[in-house]
């Protein structure tokens, strides 16, 4: 899908980056490869781009200009899909774990805004500066989620526990994510990477308080991405 939009936009001026937020550089190999993709396509096992950019889900798109300036921050962002994704087929058959059945009757309700965000994008594109979608640096630190002590100490908690991950002493790294939840509850990221390496359908373990099943049911699927905010810009 993005391979789709990088070879329509690319020819106008568009590079796409794709990060894939993996502890586990092993798990996000397998769809690298399978795609294929010949645009730039990383994987950040220290998740740098949720300290960095103030990522916070998946997928979460990030512009940058090519001035090296970013003229919007970290929203929610999608391909557009010419059929429906696999997994939606998945949710109703008896063949499929019940867990992972209730994960995916869930997803179908979650709200996304591909048309929106793609029309956004490609007036940027066309439009450059000019475009009303490209934020000034004031709107862009306005819109930017918040960076207290809570977050940036979540951030150090989570980088701790994947570096215990990584350097082999899994053990001790979900109590250091379990603070990183609770210091930062609406970073889905953190939640997901960690419920992910205790369970592959992100259910409920003795690890943690919670589980993806849980938390979305607690603010309605429909609130798991907030809304595209796509006013236009103030500044110049």
């Amino acid at each position: 899908m993005w391979q789709a939009l990088r070879n329509e936009l690319h020819p106008k001026g568009l590079e796409i980056v794709t990060v894939a937020l993996d502890v586990d550089a092993e798990a996000a190999r397998p769809w690298i490869e399978q795609t294929k993709p010949n645009h730039p396509s990383l994987i950040d096992s220290a998740h740098q781009i949720d300290e960095l950019f103030g990522v916070v889900n998946v997928p979460n798109g990030v512009w940058i200009d090519e001035d090296g300036v970013i003229v919007r921050p970290a929203e929610p962002a999608w391909p557009e899909r010419d059929t429906p994704p696999d997994w939606q087929k998945m949710a109703d058959s008896p063949d499929v774990p019940e867990q992972l059945r209730e994960t995916l009757k869930l997803a179908s309700n979650i709200r996304i805004q591909p048309k929106e965000y793609l029309a956004a994008l490609r007036d940027w594109v066309a439009n450059g500066k000019a475009s009303q979608y490209a934020l000034s640096p004031e709107e862009v630190v306005a819109r930017s989620g918040p960076r207290g002590k809570a977050e940036a100490e979540a951030a150090a908690r989570f980088e701790l526990g994947q570096y215990l991950w990584r350097s082999g002493r899994q053990e001790l790294a979900p109590k250091h994510w379990r603070e990183a939840h609770r210091l930062q509850p609406a970073n889905w990221t953190y939640k997901r990477q960690a419920w992910t390496l205790a369970d592959p359908f992100q259910g409920p373990s003795e690890l943690y308080d919670s589980c993806w099943v849980n938390d979305v049911r607690k603010i309605g699927a429909e609130n798991y991405y907030p809304p595209l905010d796509l006013s236009p810009a103030r500044t110049k």
